[in-house]
């Protein structure tokens, strides 16, 4: 009866489901509200659109960047290693809740064919039975990435020194999601650095985007480089010669302000080479 039930509250909270990753040192990891830990939260899996910067930066519209994880919990990131998260549609899907009871290989929980598909429906071909994925399939997943700022409080956090340093093509798709960490980061400040999760979906809904915090810390580094100032990311298409080389910034677009990318009329920018990200760790990011 108990599993039954957590699964129910499950399929409630993702009916209208987005994607989020979840690990240890994310804001809003519990939901919206200090001092609760609500197993079964989907807050930061809900989409940004036509917001105020203010409003789009770190989920800032729902409360998450004031609810930062326990004192001492980062997100850990091995330089020259691998970071792992969760995506999923809810917490309650990932191994952070109930104890992984309602965890399956992919986001919402349950059973897919490997080669999932949306089935050549008419349109894009877009996946029907989970449309939170934004794809038709694998291939046409737009890919996700992991940036970081060497800023302890997200306060002090801007476009300049948030600088994308990993990008995993063809996500979200499972739930498993590990991301390179160059392996020249420095250590982070004591009180750890803030990372953010991305994603820019480039189709099969609508044209919105997904950008969420975290505490981070940079572990097994003595590297002593720097980053260099983020640029915004360029929409190159498929000229590389006029991709923005070096550090970049995130991603905004389709927010009422601050958009840094101009995307030519029915394309869209993502976390791919289009806009001049590379597959893995962005090794150019140092100044």
């Amino acid at each position: 009866m108990v599993a039954t039930t957590l699964s129910l509250l499950a399929l409630v909270a993702t009916s209208q489901a987005h994607t989020a990753a979840f690990a240890p040192g994310m804001y809003c990891k519990g939901g919206p509200v200090a001092g609760v830990d609500d197993q079964n939260t989907n807050t930061a899996v809900n989409p940004l659109y036509q917001l105020s910067f203010k409003d789009f930066w770190f989920q800032h519209d729902r409360g998450c960047d004031q609810v930062p994880p326990p004192s001492g919990e980062f997100l850990q990131l091995p330089a020259g290693g691998k970071v792992t998260v969760e995506l999923a549609h809810n917490r309650a899907q990932t191994t952070l809740s109930y104890g992984g009871a309602n965890t399956s290989d992919w986001p919402d929980g349950k059973s897919h064919p490997e080669d999932w598909n949306g089935n050549n429906v008419p349109g894009e071909g877009c996946i029907q039975d989970d449309g939170a994925m934004h794809t038709s399939n694998h291939s046409t997943a737009a890919g996700t990435a992991l940036a970081i700022s060497y800023h302890s409080n997200i306060a002090e956090v801007t476009l300049e020194n948030l600088v994308v340093f990993s990008v995993l093509p063809n996500t979200p798709w499972k739930r498993i999601a590990q991301y390179d960490v160059p392996a020249g980061l420095p250590p982070c400040p004591a009180d750890g650095c803030t990372c953010a999760w991305l994603w820019l979906p480039k189709g099969c809904g609508t044209a919105n985007e997904y950008m969420q915090g975290f505490k981070c810390k940079v572990t097994g580094s003595s590297s002593t480089k720097t980053l260099g100032t983020a640029k915004p990311p360029t929409f190159c298409g498929t000229d590389s010669s006029k991709c923005q080389a070096g550090p970049k910034q995130i991603i905004i677009w389709n927010q009422k302000e601050a958009n840094n990318v101009s995307p030519p009329s029915g394309q869209i920018p993502g976390y791919n080479t289009k806009n001049g990200f590379q597959p893995g760790a962005q090794n150019d990011i140092f100044a």
